[in-house]
């Protein structure tokens, strides 16, 4: 006989979406069911930089859902003992045209909400001692991003919500199928009155029409990680350079990206074709971690591309002075995207059933904020 049990709210998915959602909708007192059809989360919320990275986002809503979203971050590291380190960041630029772009962007910074300032290269040295400082034109230094271990964060909130807040969790668990109030799985029947389902870049299997009919698509970056920096060297700020200008949403609205864009078309169409840039991180353990790389389609090859991550390392070459750069792991990570330049997809295929996906490769630095957003 199927046990049956009761909760007011299943949330399907344990990756970072998931995992926001549990928290906020605990947070409201509800009672709440997670589900994961993995022993742990195992996808793109594990294969990410862990940094929580409001700089990169366009003023106003976006840069507000993430600064959020780091506020929790920070309370959860406090309440869970989680590594995360207020660092900061640093995009350094060496050529004139993407000075450009940085005095632009941090002219218009106060009136736009972002909380930075543009550093000459004689200061530079009072953030990091990390750069290669010849030909250095500026850097922006924001303090707002912050770096958590995306490796042990997921595990860490699962147990939070788990021991602390009241949440039932079922790993090794598929939802196979929702016909509401009820929701079967192998074991149980549970009847619940309100299904989140955030089941990342796995979107054929729930409501696969819904999904079909969205503009979506899926994205796969490479990465890398280094052995341990020696004698506990330090980043310092997670670090980026010009490619990041053209990647990120923050950057859009200045004009002196276009000829830039051009320009990295002309110089660098590699870099462009595969959406390489460069971003830098640190974790608790001194290695660092190192991509990424933008392949769109609704499938992949398992095979990663070597001459992606040769892409890659050859650009951090250009700014990044580390002890070694000997690379101990390499991966890949996919996760779904917007095809029309939306920041997130909601749906709602049935009465009480809501798809929250498609974060686009933010989860880290989003999910809590918008979590907030629809349960608030």
């Amino acid at each position: 006989m199927m046990q049956q049990q009761q909760a007011d709210v299943a949330v399907i998915g344990a990756g970072i979406v998931g995992l926001a959602m549990a928290y906020k909708l605990a947070g409201k007192g509800k009672k709440v069911v997670l589900f994961e059809r993995n022993s742990r989360a195992i996808s793109a919320s594990i294969r990410n930089f862990g940094l929580v990275w409001p700089i990169g986002q366009s003023a106003g809503k976006m840069y507000n859902r993430a600064m959020h979203s780091r506020a929790v971050w920070k309370q959860l590291a406090a309440e869970t003992g989680l590594q995360c380190n207020e660092t900061g960041s640093l995009h350094l630029v060496y050529e004139k045209d993407e000075l450009a772009v940085l005095e632009e962007f941090a002219q218009a910074a106060p009136g736009n909400g972002y909380a930075c300032e543009l550093i000459s290269p004689d200061k530079i040295g009072n953030y990091t001692k990390a750069i290669k400082t010849d030909g250095l034109k500026g850097a922006l230094w924001s303090n707002t991003e912050m770096t958590v271990n995306p490796r042990q964060a997921s595990a860490a909130i699962a147990r939070h919500l788990e021991e602390k807040m009241n949440v039932t969790v079922r790993f090794n668990t598929a939802v196979n199928g929702i016909s509401l109030p009820y929701i079967e799985t192998k074991d149980e029947k549970w009847k619940v009155d309100q299904v989140y389902v955030c089941s990342g870049a796995d979107f054929e299997t729930l409501y696969p029409a819904a999904y079909a009919a969205a503009p979506l698509t899926k994205c796969k970056l490479q990465m890398m990680r280094t052995i341990p920096q020696p004698n506990n060297w330090q980043l310092g700020p997670a670090l980026c350079a010009g490619l990041t200008l053209a990647h990120y949403a923050a950057f859009n609205t200045c004009e002196t990206l276009v000829p830039l864009k051009e320009r990295f078309r002309q110089e660098m169409p590699e870099y462009v074709k595969w959406g390489i840039h460069l971003l830098i991180s640190q974790n608790g353990a001194g290695e660092l971690t190192i991509g990424d790389s933008h392949e769109y389609g609704p499938d992949f090859e398992p095979f990663d591309k070597a001459f992606i991550n040769d892409l890659i390392l050859k650009y951090m070459h250009t700014f990044l002075a580390a002890p070694t750069s000997t690379i101990q792991e390499q991966w890949h990570g996919i996760y779904p995207k917007l095809t029309n330049g939306g920041t997130e997809l909601i749906l709602t295929p049935e009465k009480d059933v809501t798809i929250v996906n498609a974060l686009s490769g933010a989860g880290m630095t989003l999910s809590f904020g918008l979590a907030e957003e629809l349960v608030g």
